[in-house]
């Protein structure tokens, strides 16, 4: 896996639509699931939880939990449907998380991460990795942080995901902890010194493709998460910017077309249609109709009969405000 830039897992985010949606932005990106419990999938769901399409590839399956055996037969199930990589989340912060031992707080267990760790590589052939922040609480120093790596990487595993802020674990909300704790990417990057037999990949408060070019003069990969989703134009340029790829960045207009068959699929059974447009929201970010292009789509994509009209009406609308600037532009010229 070729991990130079990655879309972050995002819970209600980067669901099987969402991540089609990017992979008509970007082919080389990794992408990655939301997370999925071990629960969920040994008692749940299963098949429902695992679906994707192939075309998403290469995409990545996020797990949660922290019993060594049911990761274990939870990453066979992920490699047996095809995902190309199991992620353990060692970062999450939330009490929901926290209360089932997994997520961040594992951070305090290194040794059991480790077995964790162990276990799924034991159970797959395909990679597995983890997705950790650089400390919890007051166990926030360089030390703690190098010696948690060092003991799970006696599992076998070779490729670290760090978030570069610590979780506050008791006093803030997941919410409050992807903002407040300061960002220490300098962390990240002496872990690489430190470890330069492993993949480490940076992730925290990156918004722009020239950041990633920075981050990349240090770390192996760079992950992106909010910014990748509410401004997902700025995926069209990854493969040109960061994997040497000589294809020309497709147009917004064409995306949207692209997307019309998978649209109809879903449509024809029994999807319904704001399942898929409420992803695709900020393809016109900071572009002239942008508003109308929202409002158009969430005014009307969550209606019963909506169909892929409702998405070529907004682009209609949004072209022609486009072309209006434009002439108004060339007016003043």
């Amino acid at each position: 896996m070729n991990h130079t830039f990655c879309v972050a897992p995002m819970l209600d985010w980067t669901d099987r639509h969402c991540r089609y949606f990017m992979r008509l932005l970007t082919k080389h990106s990794v992408l990655y699931t939301e997370m999925v419990t071990t629960g969920a999938l040994i008692y749940g769901p299963r098949e429902q939880l695992l679906q994707f399409n192939p075309d998403e590839q290469p995409v990545a399956i996020q797990l949660g939990g922290c019993d060594p055996a049911d990761l274990a037969t939870c990453a066979k199930m992920a490699e047996d449907k095809g995902y190309a990589e199991v992620n353990l989340n060692v970062g999450c912060p939330s009490d929901r998380v926290q209360s089932g031992k997994f997520g961040a707080c594992l951070m305090a267990e290194p040794e059991l991460v480790s077995e964790c760790m162990a276990a799924m590589i034991d159970a797959v052939d395909i990679p597995v990795t983890i997705k950790s922040r650089i400390g919890i609480d007051r166990q926030d120093s360089f030390d703690e942080l190098s010696h948690f790596v060092e003991i799970v990487k006696q599992s076998g595993c070779d490729t670290f995901i760090i978030h570069a802020r610590k979780a506050w674990l008791d006093g803030l909300s997941p919410k409050e902890n992807r903002e407040i704790p300061p960002l220490h990417y300098d962390r990240v990057y002496d872990i690489k010194q430190s470890h330069s037999d492993l993949k480490i990949i940076i992730n925290g408060g990156i918004k722009t493709l020239d950041e990633c070019q920075n981050h990349l003069k240090h770390v192996d990969g760079v992950m992106i998460g909010r910014e990748a989703y509410q401004n997902p134009y700025m995926l069209t340029k990854v493969d040109s910017l960061l994997y040497g790829s000589p294809e020309t960045p497709v147009e917004r207009k064409e995306i949207v077309e692209r997307l019309k068959p998978y649209i109809e699929a879903h449509l024809a059974s029994g999807g319904r249609l704001n399942h898929i447009s409420r992803h695709i929201l900020g393809l016109y970010q900071a572009v002239p109709g942008a508003k109308i292009w929202r409002r158009t789509l969430s005014q009307n994509a969550h209606l019963k009969d909506a169909g892929y009209d409702v998405i070529k009406s907004a682009l209609d609308l949004v072209q022609g405000e486009m072309e209006r600037v434009e002439e108004f532009r060339a007016a003043l010229n």
